[in-house]
């Protein structure tokens, strides 16, 4: 729970504060006070009379009632602290900086528990154990450093550690980033990152919160309250961020199918992120970057211009924007040569448009406005100027403040010489700005948030979608394992998911006939071994009844065949689609070029079930061999919407038969009118 009293305390302890700022104890009085806390700020520390001006309680129970405790001693003394601070002191919050708890061993899990369970009894709220503390424009209650500037526009920052948050500080306030609040949350025993997610969105008020939302995460404990609540805020306006550590592990377990062996945690967070909206990062300074970006107008187009007193810089960006799927689109005709004779001789305008090292603040403001207010194809602008060290451009960034706070369109300043143009910098920052010092950090950046959808529709699509009989069939499979190709073929049906003709039998007689009925060639595959291709279970266009006599004898002698699937020979490019249950996250599916593209590529993008149809596009959009999909060099495309329909409809089929815990189709077979499920398996398992 968080209350009044962890946000707005009146009044403040601090349980081990002391002298000393370079211990935990010392600093946090430190930041208390050079925060300018406004509140009774108290100090208890047995062996100190006075802390940093601050008279101090040798005993605990001398206290007044105080509405927040920080407390910065050993572990084992925490959990009677609190008992006695709760009991009588009427403390309702705690922020415990000590570790030494859960994290470590199980002893330090008990005290955690028993700190836990005295929180619970008495209505307070418990930041930590094992954190950095919370930082507020109403209170510094943490120990680190840097203190970064703080103002209600800035953006919130949740943290499940303690040391990667202040390093995350360190890359933000270099980029001039700044801050409405900072959640260290620690172990998170009471006050996780999705509870504290929560609180802001129960309590969002457009008009005085802070639109943007940074999150590193360690653990999602609860996945449907982090899509829930950041769904939520960000249909309310907000923006968020995220980096979701250690997401590796379970790629590396052992896999019974394709799916399997692809699908992992990490697939499941890339899942969670693009259903709620959340734009993925992967490293601080990206985290801090798009956060940067998110202060920034919001704008829609692709289509950037670039002006630039560098031409390398200049050619770097225009790179990292076209592979992001960008545009720098050439800048050309009689506007074009306007904006030249204006600029230095030899200067270039096609965009990136270069007025060279010698151009002057004046003309740097000139090709602003012409992006700005004349040329038409531009959404937006991205300005590199440095120096060499040789000059002030104290005028060049005044300039650029100036535009940046008039130009219809968004600016972005990449201002690269932090060290030989530092004042300069940082003059500019202090003015309320953000520098993206590195251009291509900032186009990688910007590229993740431009390919992130907004939240997806949480309906689910039932149209043509039988969930009785699916019921009826998974109600009727018994025990555990992969089903037989005849219950497979049901269920995709079931969820109307077109599938090859096919027949299955042990009678050689039976496979003949069919063969025959549907016409030759046929496929020929062993019905028993899961892969089928590893054992030699796959004959391919089986063209006479003698070959496939042939192949029928053979297939059977492989050690656990039970029988034969016959289907009619098709064509088409091969595609794929899986799921995987994971736990706590529901079905993870995942789509993507068939064949060896899936099984050595692993070119593939995942969706937490169930799916809309604006999922399953951005889906297929963002595979890497999507040109394939779309049609390249003069090869026809496949049918997308086709595609994305039955994706679609599989997520459906998952949602009301969550006993599949995997599941490929693959292949695919695809042209432009069709797509058809050629092989597919299913895995069972029931409680």
């Amino acid at each position: 729970m968080i209350n009044q009293q962890l946000l707005q305390p009146e009044s403040i302890v601090v349980i081990g504060g002391s002298n000393n700022e370079h211990k935990p104890g010392g600093a946090v009085v430190r930041n208390l006070i050079k925060g300018g806390y406004q509140g009774i700020l108290r100090i208890v520390n047995p062996k100190e009379d006075e802390v940093q001006g601050i008279k101090v309680f040798h005993d605990a129970r001398e206290l007044p009632p105080t509405d927040l405790a920080i407390l910065v001693v050993a572990a084992k003394y925490c959990p009677d602290y609190v008992e006695l601070l709760a009991a009588e002191i009427n403390v309702k919050a705690f922020i415990i900086i000590s570790a030494g708890f859960g994290e470590e061993t199980q002893l330090g899990a008990q005290l955690e528990q028993r700190i836990l369970d005295t929180c619970e009894k008495y209505g307070c709220s418990l930041i930590g154990p094992n954190c950095i503390g919370l930082l507020t424009r109403w209170h510094h209650s943490v120990f680190t450093l840097p203190i970064p500037r703080l103002t209600p526009t800035g953006v919130d920052f949740i943290s499940s550690s303690g040391a990667t948050a202040v390093y995350i500080l360190e890359s933000a306030v270099t980029k001039g980033l700044p801050f409405n609040s900072a959640w260290s949350v620690g172990n998170g025993r009471q006050i996780g990152v999705e509870d504290v997610l929560q609180y802001m969105d129960e309590n969002f008020d457009p008009e005085t919160d802070s639109h943007v939302k940074l999150l590193y995460i360690e653990s999602i404990a609860d996945p449907d309250k982090l899509l829930y609540h950041a769904t939520s805020l960000i249909r309310k306006g907000c923006r968020i961020a995220a980096i979701k550590a250690g997401s590796s592990e379970s790629g590396m377990r052992a896999a019974s199918s394709h799916t399997g062996a692809i699908a992992s945690s990490d697939s499941a967070v890339e899942a969670l992120f693009r259903k709620a909206g959340i734009v993925r990062c992967f490293s601080r300074d990206e985290l801090t970057t798009v956060g940067c970006i998110f202060t920034l107008p919001r704008f829609t187009g692709k289509n950037f211009a670039i002006v630039t007193h560098a031409g390398g810089p200049g050619v770097m960006l225009t790179d990292a924007l076209s592979k992001g799927g960008m545009k720098v689109p050439p800048l050309e005709g009689e506007l074009a040569e306007e904006l030249k004779s204006k600029l230095l001789p030899g200067s270039s305008v096609a965009n990136p448009i270069d007025i060279l090292a010698t151009g002057t603040p004046e003309q740097l403001g000139i090709a602003i406005d012409f992006c700005d207010e004349k040329f038409d194809d531009v959404d937006a602008i991205m300005v590199i100027f440095g120096t060499p060290g040789l000059v002030k451009i104290y005028k060049a960034y005044d300039v650029l403040h100036q535009k940046i706070t008039t130009c219809r369109n968004p600016i972005f300043p990449i201002l690269p010489s932090t060290i030989t143009a530092g004042p300069e910098v940082h003059e500019f920052l202090h003015r309320g700005h953000v520098n993206f010092s590195d251009e291509v950090v900032l186009a990688t950046a910007l590229t993740q948030v431009m390919k992130t959808p907004a939240p997806a529709d949480q309906q689910i699509e039932i149209h043509g979608v039988d969930v009785p009989r699916i019921r009826r069939i998974i109600d009727g499979i018994q025990g555990n394992g992969f089903i037989n190709p005849e219950l497979v073929h049901q269920l995709l049906e079931s969820a109307g998911i077109p599938t090859v003709q096919e027949f299955v039998s042990d009678s050689k007689d039976d496979l003949l006939a069919f063969a025959e009925k549907c016409g030759y060639p046929v496929v020929a595959k062993v019905v028993g071994p899961v892969h089928k291709s590893d054992v030699g279970g796959v004959a391919l266009n089986v063209r006479t009844p003698s070959h496939l006599s042939l192949e029928y004898e053979r297939m059977m002698q492989i050690p656990g065949a039970t029988a034969l699937m016959v289907q009619k020979m098709l064509h088409g490019t091969e595609l794929f689609i899986g799921a995987k249950y994971e736990p706590r996250f529901g079905h993870v599916v995942l789509c993507g070029l068939g064949g060896i593209f899936v099984e050595v590529l692993k070119d593939v993008s995942s969706g937490l079930a169930p799916l809309s149809y604006e999922e399953a596009y951005s889906m297929i959009h963002s595979l890497r061999g999507y040109s394939i999909i779309s049609g390249t060099r003069g090869q026809e495309g496949v049918n997308e919407r086709r595609y994305a329909e039955i994706i679609v409809r599989l997520s459906t089929l998952l949602r009301f038969a969550t006993e599949i815990k995997e599941m490929d189709i693959n292949p695919l077979l695809a042209d432009a009118k069709d797509v058809i499920a050629v092989d597919a398996r299913i895995l069972v398992e029931k409680e």
